[in-house]
Formats: C-alpha cells, sequence, structure tokens
C-alpha cells in the first residue's frame, strides 16, 4: 500500500459544506443580491413600446360557412395564397362586445389557423378598420390545452421524483419568476444585458440547486464550478461576438426591438447565449459532483488523484452526449432557417458567413467551450474537497482558579480583633 493510500485510508466524505468553499459561495451571494438591487426595473412603463394594432378578444366558433372564392378576386387571392373562401359566426367571450356574436372571413394565407365548429379562437379587434370589418379570427385559444399538458408534466415530476420533483417544481417557478419578472424588464429598462444575464443567472443557479438539491457538500461544489463555467462562457463568448463582428440584429423579431427600444443588441446576443448554456452546465455540474462524490464513497482509500482522474473518464463520456445534444438544440431551433437557405441553393460559403448562421455558431462553441471548462473544473473540485480535512480542534487547557491569597494585616490592629488566638493561649 503507498503512502497516499495510507494517508486516506481511513478518509470518508462529509456531506457538510465545506468552509473553504464558504469563501467563495458568500460573496457571490451577496454580490447577486446586490446585482437584483441595483438592476431591478423601475422605469419599464414609461419605455416607448410598439404601436398597438388593435385589442385581442376570445371566442367561441359557432359555424364555418365555406363558399366558392369570386372570379374578380382570382388574381388577389393568388398573391395572398388564399385557398378557402367564406365566414365564420364567432361567439365574442371577452371585450366591449362580448357575448355577441361577429361574423368574420375565414382564416387564409400561410400559417392561418384551420378553424372548425366548436373551437376556440383569439380575435384581433380593429374599430377603425379601412375595411370595415373589425374582427378578424388569429389564432387558436391553447390555454385548456396548455394547462392539461403542465399538470400532466407536474404530476409525471412529483410522481418519479417525489419531495425532489416537488422541489425542482418550485425551482422551476422560480426560474421563470427571475426571467420574466426581473431579467426581461430590466433590459427593456435600459439595464446592460450582459449584466442583467449574469446576475439573473446566478440567482437562478443559488436557488435551483440549493433547493433542488439540498445544502450540502456536493450542491456547493456544483454551485462554485457552475459559477466559474458562466464566467469562462461570458468571456468566450463575448470575445466571439468581438472577432465574428456580430451586432445581434439577424432577424425581424431583432429588427423591431431595436428600432423600438434602446437595447444593446449584442448584449442582449451575449446574454441569450448564457443563459442557453446555463441550463446544460449546471446538469454537467451537479453530475460531476455527485459522481464524485459516490466513487469516493465507494473506495476510501483513493485520494484525491485518483478520485479526479475516475471522474474525468465519466465526463469525457457525459461531456460527449451533452454537446451533441446543445448543436442539436439549436439547429433545431433554426431548422425553418436552414430549409429556407438550402432551398435558396447559396454557396456553402456565403451561407456559414451570413449573420443570421454565424449566430448559431457562436451560441454552439461558446456553450460548447463553457461545457468543457465545467468537467475538469468540478471534478478537480470535487475530488480536492472529499479527501479535505479540517484542521483538528486543540483541546483548551482547563481553567485552574488562582487560589485566594490572604490580605495584609492592617497596622495597630487590636488583639481582640484578632482571627488569631493570643500569644498565651497557644
Amino acid at each position: 500500500m503507498n503512502q497516499d493510500a495510507l494517508k486516506h485510508s481511513h478518509v470518508v466524505p462529509n456531506d457538510a459544506v465545506p468552509r473553504a468553499a464558504l469563501w467563495i459561495l458568500v460573496p457571490a451571494a451577496a454580490a447577486t443580491i446586490l446585482g437584483l438591487i441595483l438592476l431591478w426595473p423601475t422605469g419599464v412603463e414609461d419605455a416607448e413600446g410598439i404601436e398597438g394594432y388593435g385589442t385581442e378578444v376570445d371566442g367561441h366558433v359557432i359555424t364555418v360557412n365555406e363558399t366558392e372564392c369570386e372570379p374578380a378576386d382570382e388574381e388577389l387571392n393568388d398573391r395572398l395564397q388564399v385557398t378557402v373562401c367564406g365566414d365564420v359566426v364567432v361567439r365574442l367571450l371577452t371585450g366591449e362586445h362580448a357575448n355577441e356574436e361577429a361574423i368574420v372571413d375565414i382564416p387564409s394565407g400561410p400559417g392561418a389557423p384551420v378553424v372548425e365548429a366548436g373551437d376556440d379562437v383569439i380575435l384581433i379587434y380593429t374599430p377603425d378598420s379601412v375595411s370595415g370589418q373589425q374582427y378578424h379570427i388569429i389564432d387558436h385559444d391553447r390555454s385548456s390545452a396548455l394547462w392539461a399538458l403542465v399538470i400532466a408534466f407536474a404530476l409525471a415530476v412529483v410522481a418519479f421524483g417525489r419531495w425532489k420533483g416537488l422541489r425542482s417544481l418550485v425551482s422551476l417557478g422560480i426560474t421563470f419568476a427571475v426571467v420574466l419578472l426581473f431579467m426581461v424588464p430590466a433590459i427593456l429598462d435600459g439595464s446592460s444585458p450582459i449584466l442583467v444575464a449574469v446576475v439573473g443567472s446566478a440567482a437562478i443557479m443559488l436557488v435551483s440547486l440549493y433547493l433542488g438539491h439540498g445544502w450540502n457538500r456536493t450542491t456547493t461544489v456544483a454551485v462554485v464550478g457552475t459559477l466559474a463555467s458562466l464566467i469562462v462562457t461570458v468571456l468566450l463568448a463575448e470575445a466571439a461576438v468581438n472577432l465574428t463582428k456580430l451586432n445581434g440584429v439577424n432577424d425581424e423579431n431583432t429588427t423591431n426591438l431595436a428600432l423600438q427600444y434602446p437595447i444593446d443588441m449584442s448584449g442582449l446576443l451575449l446574454a441569450g447565449i448564457l443563459i442557453g448554456a446555463l441550463g446544460v452546465i449546471d446538469d454537467v455540474t451537479v453530475s460531476q459532483a455527485a459522481t464524485v462524490d459516490e466513487v469516493a464513497k465507494a473506495n476510501p482509500k483513493w485520494g484525491s488523484t485518483r478520485l479526479f482522474k475516475s471522474g474525468m473518464r465519466v465526463g469525457r463520456d457525459h461531456l460527449t452526449s451533452v454537446v451533441n445534444t446543445l448543436v442539436l438544440a439549436y439547429a433545431g431551433a433554426s431548422l425553418p432557417l436552414l430549409v429556407l437557405i438550402a432551398a435558396a441553393n447559396r454557396p456553402l460559403e456565403q451561407v456559414l458567413t451570413s449573420q443570421t448562421i454565424a449566430t448559431e455558431i457562436v451560441r454552439s462553441v461558446a456553450g460548447t467551450l463553457g461545457l468543457i471548462a465545467a468537467v475538469p473544473i468540478t471534478t478537480w473540485l470535487a475530488a480536492y474537497l472529499a479527501r479535505r480535512q479540517p484542521k483538528p480542534k486543540e483541546p483548551k487547557a482547563p481553567k485552574v482558579k488562582p487560589k485566594p491569597t490572604p490580605k495584609p494585616e492592617a497596622a495597630g490592629w487590636d488583639e481582640d480583633e484578632s482571627p488569631y488566638p493570643p500569644s498565651h493561649l497557644r
């Protein structure tokens, strides 16, 4: 048995949070709370918004009456790709004309909803419409279906994860609250998107990881590893965006946003990269911290070096699948764009260097590099803390009470008052 094995032969991992990690965790938590206070949005209502184009109301389809299209409108219908003509009778459920019926045209054209009797729909109300028709069907009302899916999802998570599943649902709700109540309004309020993303991501990470996995050494290792990986991701993403000269404006939505609000679009792009990478990074860090912890408990004679090597072997396999998942997620979100580019038959060099495709490439590369950094950082930290023993406290020496010293005898005292007997009685 070598010296390293002898040294650690009786070392068992302790689940208590080590003090060394608190030196990083406490300042990070304090900085996050301070950032939330300083960046909290206050003037979003004064921002110049997009001009309204009507009021959305809910409706219920009663009947659908299809008719033949007018020959006089054939050219216009071909241009608008209208394939069905007719009208729909809708009962209005909300708005100033609630409980009344309205007759609207059958929706047609690319992406138009296909409605049938009994469907719940969303209409747009434009009282000053030039055509004279004030209501138009724009979409299906999917609230009931979405609520059913959310309830099924919550029940499945709780049934499988029990209390941990319930805690994960609570942390998911907090994540949505941070994004919708802090991050999005703060960016609209004019704060730096990258600062908002860093503070918001740190808040999500601290709350969700500790709420989902508990206050222990393994979770703390994952938190510190995630924090370090996020810093690396931010630096790499900023370098990649500056190197490729991306400005964050690459489609209709970002163009309208840049025109209506004073937002740093390149910073918004960096914020999106950071938030997108956070979910995958914390998955990797939690897995690595838990793996090293289990290996350390199963092999109490292994030292930090051997634990690190074993954890890295698992991390490489995990990283391979996660990187593939990350790239496929970005590719799936951009699939319509990829099909459009392929249909245009443009040269590959032009396609790859266009801002839209280059943005997705930067997202994938920056997120992947952050993942690669997360594995060794978290694995080393977990292996080091698994075999780190706190310094034993030296026993305190018992306090010795000093013996009382007799008071000095006062000069000229009377023998009758002396505590000692007179000399002739001794």
